[in-house]
């Protein structure tokens, strides 16, 4: 919140510190505007309020291990500086309420241990980076009131925030946002009208039909081979010596059974 002007400078990159992981082997020099000149309110301050996941917090022991770069509510201008993708172990970076442009370094996903990313309120365009999706980290993003465009990159990540923090963005699409992508498939529209119990008395109808099918069909073949006997007089023949050969084999096969058994 104060009124800087210009270009990110590209030197950001030089902050060791946020390279490697760890705390930082110096203490936080805390600086305030007081009646409108910077005054170092304090050297090697242990507690701070900072803005964290868009709320007001304040740090005590922990600050040191705070790595964060917030510049949001400024003037600044032109495209974010490639080499701040660099600072891999940066957490937290707030570059919202300014003037920016251009597209997102498409190297962003380097910063594996970045939590939060807030971009809103600008004048970035172009595509999301596809690299985003390996942020597994990141739990806090806001990409709101910029010029984006195209798909959302796939991703648990990417698809687990609320679709207001990609509002503002007219040309941009697909989940979490509602509207569809050119190329995707519509979704087809629900049934309605059927409850539960209209799908029970539906399953009900057709096993009735299938038991009812089934008697019929057995009726059917039954006729269609007495009609071939009784109009077959060879075949009737054939048929009934087969009958009495195969009785009397069965018959000698129980006697002997039961003789054995005996």
């Amino acid at each position: 919140m104060n009124s800087l002007h210009g270009s990110i400078p590209s030197c950001l990159s030089n902050l060791t510190s946020m390279l490697h992981q760890g705390g930082f082997s110096q203490d936080v020099l805390f600086y305030e505007r007081i009646r409108g000149y910077a005054t170092r309110a304090g050297i090697y301050v242990d507690q701070a309020l900072i803005e964290w996941q868009g709320v007001e917090r304040e740090f005590f022991s922990t600050l040191k291990l705070l790595k964060a770069i917030d510049l949001s509510s400024n003037n600044l201008t032109g495209q974010i500086p490639y080499q701040i993708t660099n600072l891999s172990d940066l957490i937290a970076l707030n570059l919202s309420k300014n003037e920016l442009s251009g597209e997102i370094p498409q190297k962003i996903g380097e910063m594996i241990n970045l939590e939060i990313l807030d971009l809103s309120r600008n004048s970035f365009s172009g595509r999301i980076p596809s690299s985003m999706s390996h942020m597994s980290f990141l739990n806090y993003l806001d990409l709101s009131y910029n010029n984006f465009s195209r798909r959302i990159p796939t991703s648990t990540q990417l698809q687990s925030f609320q679709p207001s923090r990609y509002n503002g963005n007219a040309h941009l699409c697909g989940p979490p946002l509602t509207k569809k992508c050119p190329g995707d498939e519509p979704e087809l529209p629900p049934i309605i009208g059927k409850s539960e119990g209209n799908r029970e008395d539906t399953d009900d109808e057709l096993m009735g039909w299938f038991y009812i099918g089934g008697g019929m069909g057995f009726v059917t073949r039954f006729w269609i081979a007495c009609g071939v006997l009784l109009f077959n007089r060879r075949g009737r023949h054939a048929f009934f010596q087969f009958y009495e050969s195969f009785k009397d084999w069965v018959y000698v096969k129980v006697v002997v059974f039961i003789a054995n058994l005996q």
